[in-house]
């Protein structure tokens, strides 16, 4: 059975200069960065979070998902870490509450070079070159535009009322509550939806859990797609020239028109991958890591990723 972890690559710039955090693990007298396996329960982006703050006392948001790295363990297993890019702020790292604990003895932040010489694993200084050629492409800064389909709704069958009244079935609102710890690893704060209830349900947990107002947008409905499908562009357009991590909940009729919008700022390869959210299920989310451009540039898409209901479907 496959044995499952997850982490980050945290980096800050300083003076211009690109600086990132490694753990020095006292009991293995190694250095490498903060990770940590998948407890019971838990999605890989929680792991990722949870452990770095464990290691580090960091609260982060995950940026762009980094290479898997996967090898056997000494008893046969296989095992995968998960990574992404973290940025650290000044006043994140000035709020760090670390202590050395039996885990971690130190956390050490250093330019590159320094990074590749103290790193004790091959693959480890693989991921180093894979970040900092992200850095050098201007693609490690990044925000996440996350597109969500609902969570399951009643059948249409068995409603009598209006569509848009349709409610979330008990399965629905289950799933809805677990995408909480999901989406705050990635940390969207502007929620635009569909004002369809199906819709708000699904993101109202997540809102309300961290006081986040939601946006009602009538072009992200089946009807309102339907009747106008530039106005849905439009709505994903100006979602994305915000620039703010963004969390956009809407109907499967509907995805077309998104992903196209999105699909603006991909290239050929990407364009492909994100052909991919038009079989999102419900409940389920694609997170596209967007660059933080300067404004009147436009943004450009450094990775993509998509997550299940969390629950079983």
């Amino acid at each position: 059975m496959t044995v499952y972890a997850a982490g980050a690559v945290l980096w800050r710039e300083e003076k211009g200069a690109l600086q990132l955090a490694l753990v020095h693990r006292g009991r293995y007298n190694d250095y490498g960065w903060a990770k940590g396996k998948l407890d019971p329960g838990e999605v890989l982006p929680q792991t990722a979070v949870r452990e770095v703050l464990e290691e580090t006392g960091l609260k982060i948001k995950l940026g762009v998902k980094l290479p898997v790295q996967r090898y056997k363990l000494p008893s046969g297993e296989p095992k995968e870490v998960h990574f992404w890019a973290a940025r650290v702020s000044d006043s994140a790292l000035a709020g760090s509450k670390f202590v050395p604990h039996e885990e971690v003895a130190e956390v050490i932040w250093a330019a590159p070079d320094k990074v590749a010489s103290l790193l004790s694993y091959d693959a480890d200084k693989e991921l180093l070159k894979y970040v900092v050629s992200l850095y050098n492409r201007e693609l490690l800064y990044t925000k996440p535009f996350v597109v969500l389909r609902h969570a399951k709704a009643t059948p249409r069958t068995d409603w009598k009322g209006p569509d848009g009244k349709r409610t979330l079935l008990s399965s629905g609102k289950a799933q809805a509550k677990a995408l909480i710890p999901v989406l705050n690893a990635f940390g969207p704060k502007k929620i635009v939806t569909s004002p369809w209830v199906r819709c708000l349900t699904t993101v109202e947990p997540y809102a309300k859990k961290y006081k986040f107002p939601i946006v009602e947008r009538i072009a992200l409905s089946e009807h309102g797609n339907a009747n106008g499908p530039a106005r849905t562009k439009n709505v994903v357009r100006d979602l994305i020239d915000t620039q703010k991590p963004a969390l956009l909940c809407s109907h499967r009729p509907s995805l077309p028109s998104i992903i196209d919008e999105l699909s603006e700022n991909a290239t050929l390869a990407q364009k492909k991958e994100l052909q991919q959210g038009l079989l999102l299920k419900p409940g389920h989310l694609m997170v596209v890591h967007m660059t933080v451009e300067p404004k009147g540039h436009r943004r450009q898409i450094a990775s993509i990723e998509q997550y299940s209901s969390f629950l079983a479907d």
